[in-house]
């Protein structure tokens, strides 16, 4: 089919089993979705011409029998420039700029390909995501990309190594002008250490008060959202004090285990509502392990993450791929049926990753849902994951706003006893 001879011509009628349309807990039967180009235009159930699309001549049909559309997928923390390999930081460290675009790129479209059409890169060297988000405009083998930038932390601080370094009240809010001037979506500050940076300790704080209530005015004076990487008690509730719009990961991380949650700071985050970047995510690869300070706090963290949900808190899911061996760019997948460990139900964690991810990416207005004006962001997928989240790896076809995207495949099911760890960096 062309594209340019008329406009009749752009539009691409699928037609299904059934339809998860993002924000529902029950599926839709004989869905027809009808986009033109990038747009859904109409949807509708039964096998008749959904209303307001009165002529299809010339459309091109595409018949998924027994196939389930939803959303594309939308993973909220992601690190492009990450090769999900057992040294990520060091291979950055060996690319240029253009060899680590090339690499991010086609971690990119590994994403798009295992259904996550949407990603919120939390971290990058040197703002090289937002030449891929630019780069996504035109090239629809690539999902849409959100974009935060160097991640702003202290000198030798965690991840200081991608650039976003800063001292101060003044150099921080410096920080954050200049990540605004650049166009980022998003601020990324890195409010307690992590597990990727040698030397960096993710129970302790790496800002203080002053220094975070800071970065949140000046992000908010120049009307971007803030999310803080955040372990540590300290850490979470100096974010909480100042203001921040997220939190990522929030564990609550000790030196030697893990703390329960203060209720008085659960109940805070869950009044402000907010969002909690929960990480979850793990592939089945072969050989690969979590590291073992993290499985042996594994049924704390699990333990914490569902005190929050079940708090009310907002909750989505960031994964962290690119971080290691079991963080592939389509962890995503992976992640939505381990979310049921915290106590979501499968509707729930399909909300997570589509509509709720969606307006957590200040994208509510147009994308994680299928509904008429929305991007044409479709996952088609052979059974039913409102029962079966496995299904989400059984992948018929992915369109990345209007595009069907090329070699989709659907690889082996992870094994029933592959844990979920939150793979903490």
């Amino acid at each position: 089919m062309t594209t340019t001879a008329t406009e009749r011509d752009r539009l691409t009628v699928l037609r299904a089993a059934w339809l998860y349309d993002g924000t529902s807990s029950t599926l839709t039967a004989d869905p027809t979705v009808v986009l033109d180009g990038a747009t859904i235009v109409a949807v509708d159930a039964g096998t008749g011409a959904p209303d307001g699309v009165h002529r299809l001549d010339g459309a091109t049909v595409v018949d998924l029998a027994g196939a389930t559309l939803l959303p594309g997928l939308i993973d909220t923390h992601v690190h492009l420039a990450f090769d999900e390999s057992e040294d990520p930081v060091g291979n950055l460290a060996r690319r240029d700029d253009a060899a680590a675009l090339v690499a991010m790129a086609a971690a990119a479209r590994r994403a798009a390909r295992g259904g996550v059409t949407t990603v919120r890169d939390l971290g990058d060297r040197g703002y090289l995501s937002l030449a891929l988000r630019a780069a996504a405009s035109s090239d629809s083998s690539l999902p849409t990309i959100v974009a935060a930038g160097p991640p702003i932390t202290t000198p030798g601080g965690h991840c200081h190594y991608l650039g976003g370094a800063a001292t101060g009240v003044d150099g921080i809010r410096a920080a954050v002008r200049a990540h605004a001037e650049a166009g980022v979506d998003v601020i990324k500050i890195m409010a307690s250490g992590g597990n990727l940076t040698p030397g960096s300790r993710p129970e302790l704080a790496q800002f203080g008060p002053d220094d975070l209530r800071a970065a949140v005015e000046e992000a908010h004076r120049h009307s971007l959202p803030i999310t803080a990487h955040a372990h540590g008690t300290q850490a979470v509730a100096d974010a909480v004090a100042a203001g921040v719009d997220g939190l990522e990961h929030v564990t609550f991380m000790t030196a030697h285990g893990v703390d329960p949650p203060p209720d008085e700071l659960v109940a805070t985050i869950a009044d402000r509502r907010i969002m909690l970047g929960i990480t979850r995510g793990v592939a089945p690869v072969p050989g690969a392990t979590m590291p073992p300070a993290i499985a042996a706090r594994l049924p704390a963290l699990i333990a914490n993450a569902r005190r929050l949900y079940e708090s009310g808190a907002p909750i989505t899911v960031g994964t962290d791929a690119g971080i290691g061996l079991l963080k592939p760019p389509d962890v995503l997948r992976w992640a939505v049926g381990q979310l049921t460990e915290i106590g979501a139900t499968p509707a729930q964690a399909l909300r997570a990753v589509t509509s709720h991810a969606a307006a957590v990416c200040r994208l509510g207005h147009r994308k994680g849902r299928l509904t008429p004006g929305y991007d044409a962001d479709i996952l088609a997928v052979d059974g039913n994951p409102l029962t079966d989240p496995a299904a989400l790896h059984r992948i018929r076809a992915v369109y990345v706003r209007g595009h069907r995207v090329t070699d989709v495949g659907t690889p082996s099911l992870p094994h029933p006893a592959t844990g979920s760890d939150p793979a903490i960096r």
